[in-house]
């Protein structure tokens, strides 16, 4: 790992839980670049599903699944104060782990919070607390409790993540091309002050994940890029979206929360059974799963301007993303199946062959219509640029691993979100891992060859309104 720029210096010890996807994409990222020894580092997992990357980096392995009943003495085993708990886990929950991590001074980071198994589809939980929303709210009651403490980073991968530091560049460049003067925004009611300047109706995650493998998805087989049981899970949660000033289009379905922020309303339905039209420069118009995520609330809410303790603006906000065509399908089965998880699942990286991830923010209603910045990250780029990774990953492990970096600078920061970090700092770090990072507007809009063949009923009258983005 020498050659590489040395961000900052670690000298306790890093426990890292997990070791799919994630985990094996960012270890050879932060070895690379934090002075750190690879003996300092232990893993702890459920399988052996890496253990051969650990011990091609000198990390030792071990596989010792994290329980709710145990795990406080699990952890007690490998951390103590000033050490790093790296969550890349699933089914391991992230809110018991902060609570861990806070009392006994260790430094945290998750890529989303997570529940205990079967907190997703828990029915005796009410839809609204098994929410990312309700997730992070749990979070931030933490937060308001102690104010002050060890650094602890919340959903920080790509998205949520990295799209937050996109989002704030996208915004300078739109400003820029507008003939906007004013100095780069420094505070949240600034940078929220410039989105309702520039009047952004709305923000989509917008996400296009074209690689494939000669080898298909088989029938009861998950397929994907990243976790499959991840992405199974957080299908399950209700969809979830920040709700924006502009909207006068209630759904039928949709429902408010009656605690925490309120930025952000849920729908009566999965995220895996609503789709949205969505846009990336190199698909074009596409239709996307409005799959919850940590973003859909943290973005809406940093951006809300508020007047006499009410909401005078607000963008929408919301994931859109088309996976790769093979987990399309694998969604599709897994949704016939009544959400049954298939016996096999499978993670798609040495075995592509072609494909790309197409991701960025899309910022809609301002007044070249739309906007999209992000990433253009080829499988063949990612391979060349680190290894255990493929595009999709890449993105998330690279913004992971500056997260962490993060932390260990600013070790005293407390709880914070994506959005409360330096956005300059976290993209110079990721940029050289992201490919073509481009900025490309579009007069697309959801109203682009409606109601041809068949009447349809749209809001012509703005069309940044949620009721013509999403498809029913």
């Amino acid at each position: 790992m020498a050659g590489y720029k040395k961000y900052a210096v670690f000298e306790g010890r890093m426990l890292i839980v997990g070791f799919g996807s994630v985990g094996q994409g960012s270890l050879p990222l932060i070895l690379r670049h934090i002075d750190i020894k690879p003996e300092q580092i232990t893993i702890i997992t459920a399988n052996a599903f890496g253990r051969e990357i650990a011990g091609s980096l000198g990390v030792k392995f071990i596989v010792e699944p994290i329980k709710r009943e145990t795990y406080v003495a699990q952890y007690d085993k490998y951390l103590g104060p000033g050490d790093f708990l790296v969550n890349a886990s699933y089914d391991v929950n992230s809110l018991d782990t902060i609570e861990y991590c806070r009392r006994r001074g260790i430094l945290y980071i998750d890529a989303c919070i997570e529940p205990w198994p079967g907190g997703h589809n828990n029915t005796s939980v009410p839809a609204d607390r098994r929410s990312n929303y309700a997730y992070r709210e749990a979070a931030l009651d933490l937060r308001r409790k102690h104010p002050k403490g060890p650094a602890c980073v919340l959903m920080h991968g790509a998205n949520p993540g990295l799209v937050s530091h996109m989002l704030k560049q996208a915004l300078l460049n739109i400003a820029k091309d507008a003939g906007e003067k004013t100095p780069v925004p420094k505070t949240r009611e600034q940078w929220a002050q410039l989105a309702q300047r520039l009047n952004i109706k709305v923000i989509h995650i917008a996400e296009r994940d074209s690689q494939v493998s000669s080898r298909r998805k088989q029938r009861d087989e998950f397929v994907n890029t990243w976790s499959s049981e991840a992405f199974a899970g957080e299908s399950l949660q209700p969809a979830e979206l920040g709700w924006g000033t502009h909207e006068k289009n209630w759904p039928h379905d949709a429902r408010k929360f009656d605690f925490g922020c309120g930025a952000a309303v849920y729908l009566e339905r999965t995220g895996a059974s609503t789709r949205v039209r969505t846009w990336t420069p190199l698909e074009g118009p596409m239709l996307g799963f409005l799959i919850s995520h940590g973003e859909s609330t943290t973005i809406p809410d940093y951006f809300t301007v508020h007047k006499k303790g009410k909401a005078a603006y607000r963008p929408t906000c919301h994931y859109s993303y088309h996976p790769c065509d093979d987990a399309v399908l694998s969604m599709h089965e897994y949704i016939g199946n009544n959400y049954r998880f298939p016996p096999r699942y499978r993670l798609l990286r040495d075995e592509i062959s072609e494909g790309m991830d197409e991701l960025g923010v899309l910022l809609m209603g301002h007044g070249k219509g739309a906007y999209w910045y992000g990433s253009q990250l080829t499988i063949d780029e990612a391979r060349k640029l680190c290894p255990y990774n493929n595009a999709t990953s890449l993105q998330v492990n690279i913004g992971y691993a500056a997260a962490i970096i993060w932390a260990i600078n600013n070790p005293g920061a407390g709880i914070v979100e994506p959005d409360e970090l330096p956005y300059k700092t976290m993209m110079q770090i990721c940029k050289p891992y992201l490919g073509r990072v481009v900025g490309v507007y579009t007069d697309w809009t959801p109203l682009e060859g409606r109601g041809v063949l068949f009447p349809e009923n749209v809001d012509v009258s703005d069309p940044w309104q949620f009721k013509n983005f999403r498809v029913v």
